[in-house]
């Protein structure tokens, strides 16, 4: 997963693009096809909407992420109080994370990522008491996992060494149970997750439950946003990706 196919297309000099493959199509990946395919046949049980926002501006020694704070305001636009379990600053453990995972079927994580590129299992999320790892959440099922927002850096950047295997967080969550996934190849700047967050939620959940709009249109509408409202900024949009059926 290193190549942003779905930014492909025609880019002038100065990064701005005369055409581009997200002008006609929507995009989605997968980390194989075999992941599809075993999601096709897991059983899985219908639960009510529920949604686990992990918030977590400032991780110990790490640098404060203020965007998170505007994230959970989106999410509470649109997620009613009794559909959404806030875990944000101290509260954001490894432990109430994974708990909070069974108990809920969509989960946001505003957060940073970091991708260990000598051993990706040891890849993670930055919570208060530490990384949450990837060894850990393709150990869980989830039997209600639904959808899955990454949003913090380098949730879908692959393994250097092995290019041939998709090991990044969102193929994680995808082994894990959920599926579809939100995530982002490579660091994005912290401005713009709320704002992509907000135009994907406006369109994922209509009066406080899920309207039924695939992510992967969702993601697509939020950054055509995002790309005119950066202009050619390249870097900020490409990023975003989903993966998922």
């Amino acid at each position: 997963m290193f190549l942003p196919i779905h930014a492909a297309g025609i880019y002038h000099a100065d990064g701005s693009a005369s055409v581009s493959l997200a002008d006609f199509a929507i995009s989605s990946y997968t980390p194989s096809l075999s992941a599809l395919l075993n999601r096709s046949q897991r059983q899985q049980q219908t639960a009510a909407f529920k949604l686990l926002a992990v918030i977590q501006p400032s991780a110990p020694g790490a640098n404060p992420l203020p965007g998170t704070n505007d994230e959970l305001k989106a999410l509470q636009k649109y997620v009613p109080a009794s559909s959404i379990h806030i875990l944000r600053g101290p509260d954001a453990t490894t432990a109430t994370v994974l708990s909070g995972m069974e108990e809920c079927s969509w989960i946001h994580l505003a957060c940073h990522g970091v991708q260990d590129e000598s051993d990706p299992m040891k890849s993670g999320l930055l919570l208060q008491d530490g990384q949450l790892h990837l060894s850990a959440i393709i150990q869980k099922h989830i039997p209600c996992a639904e959808f899955a927002f990454l949003s913090a850096c380098q949730t879908a950047k692959g393994d250097g060494k092995r290019p041939e295997e998709a090991i990044h967080l969102a193929a994680g969550m995808l082994v894990a149970g959920y599926k579809g996934v939100m995530g982002t190849m490579w660091s994005i700047r912290d401005n713009d997750a709320p704002f992509v967050a907000d135009k994907v939620y406006a369109q994922l959940l209509k009066d406080g439950q899920p309207s039924g709009v695939h992510p992967a249109v969702a993601l697509h509408g939020a950054i055509q946003e995002l790309r005119k409202r950066n202009g050619s900024n390249f870097s900020s949009w490409v990023p975003f990706i989903y993966m998922g059926a």
